[in-house]
């Protein structure tokens, strides 16, 4: 297996969450020009007067709208001045078709609706050209078509509207999701910034003081033995002091963060071909509570990973403000045997002496499920190593 495999589900995931970041385009309102069709029928089954006046300008409807789309989803094209002549000219071109030929052609109204909501999106400035826009539509199709085009009416009001707002929130999701991932990325630096200060500071002292003893134990062995002796248990006190704090401080590193434990999660089941869902909700926890939790997470995502053979793991937290409760919960076999193993059961324990509960089995709809529920406020649990 070389360092480059990946499962073939995950890379699946990833092209969809490319694609779904990358958004809608211009090409997603293309297919919208088969409304033209009925205009293109009228003309060439010879109903439409000066036919050759009506292809030239059913040609020129449909580049002007392919131009003006296009340029819609790209924002420094979206705001040039040429992008508004186009539409303008879109507008102009559509009203006169109507006026012209009606039937079929009052469709081309809607399709004016797309371009418009695609181009102006939000604002005073949409308001302000939608309603005479809709206001020339009804006029153009009750003159020509009466209350039989009633539809085209409403279909260009709601053309312009959803266009805009599904664009605009489109817009929106992007740019939160965007904060959000700078937002995180800012986070991780400054937790770095601060875990390597810490080191710094820790193990430049200690190295410091280990040198300058070491030093002081070169000049001292060939003249005095036992006082030498002394300094290298000195350094020994010292090494030991620092192995102490340095432990401590990779442990509050590692265990201080929730979400990096189920971002972990989330790579640890992809990995192994599983399908990771996870929801949060509720409170902001405290740091004992989150920490609790983190080892949850890793020990039954870890369970999952080497005894379930399922091909899906559902991670949700949620509370009040008083209690949170973590469950995962996947749709394989669970482990073998009916006793919970040593690592569960360490994690019960841990659970119980911070004030919760913890209980392990098959899931309700199939599967397994391992249930967390503690005060958010969690006490401490005793000091120790990590459940195996």
């Amino acid at each position: 297996m070389g360092n480059g495999w990946r499962p073939r589900s995950t890379g699946v995931r990833e092209r969809a969450r490319a694609r779904a970041d990358r958004g809608p385009t211009g090409m997603s309102l293309l297919p919208w020009l088969l409304m033209g069709l009925g205009a293109l029928s009228h003309l060439t089954g010879g109903e439409a007067p000066n036919p050759w006046i009506g292809g030239l300008g059913l040609l020129a409807f449909n580049t002007l709208y392919i131009a003006v789309v296009l340029r819609a989803f790209d924002a420094r094209a979206r705001e040039a001045p040429l992008t508004w002549v186009l539409l303008g000219t879109l507008g102009a071109l559509t009203l006169a078709l109507g006026i012209g030929y009606g039937r079929e052609w009052l469709l081309f109204f809607p399709l004016l609706g797309l371009a418009v909501g695609a181009v102006v999106r939000r604002g005073r400035l949409l308001r302000v050209i939608t309603v005479p826009l809709v206001a020339v539509a009804g006029l153009v199709t009750f003159w020509r078509d009466g209350w039989n085009s009633i539809g085209i009416v409403y279909g260009t009001f709601i053309s312009v509207m959803v266009t805009a707002t599904i664009l605009t929130l489109d817009e929106t999701v992007r740019q939160l999701r965007a904060t959000r991932e700078e937002l995180a990325r800012t986070a991780v630096e400054k937790e770095r910034l601060r875990f390597s200060r810490d080191l710094h500071d820790l193990l430049g002292h200690t190295l410091s003081v280990i040198v300058v003893k070491t030093e002081v134990v070169r000049r001292l062995a060939p003249h005095d033995l036992d006082a030498a002796l002394d300094q290298v248990r000195d350094i020994e006190s010292v090494g030991r002091q620092a192995l102490t704090e340095i432990r401590e401080a990779v442990t509050g590193y590692r265990e201080g963060s929730l979400a990096t434990e189920l971002d972990r999660a989330r790579d640890a089941l992809s990995s192994a071909g599983i399908e990771p869902v996870v929801r949060r909700s509720g409170p902001l926890l405290e740091p004992a509570a989150e920490a609790l939790l983190s080892w949850v997470v890793r020990e039954s995502t870890t369970n999952a990973v080497r005894h379930s053979g399922a091909t899906r793991c559902e991670i949700a937290l949620a509370g009040t403000a008083e209690r949170v409760r973590l469950t995962v919960t996947d749709n394989g076999r669970g482990p073998a045997g009916t006793a919970p193993g040593s690592g569960l059961r360490g994690l019960r324990e841990r659970v119980a002496a911070a004030g919760g509960t913890l209980d392990s089995g098959p899931a309700p709809g199939g599967g397994f499920q391992v249930a967390a529920e503690l005060p958010v406020e969690a006490p401490s649990p005793h000091e120790g190593e990590p459940p195996q």
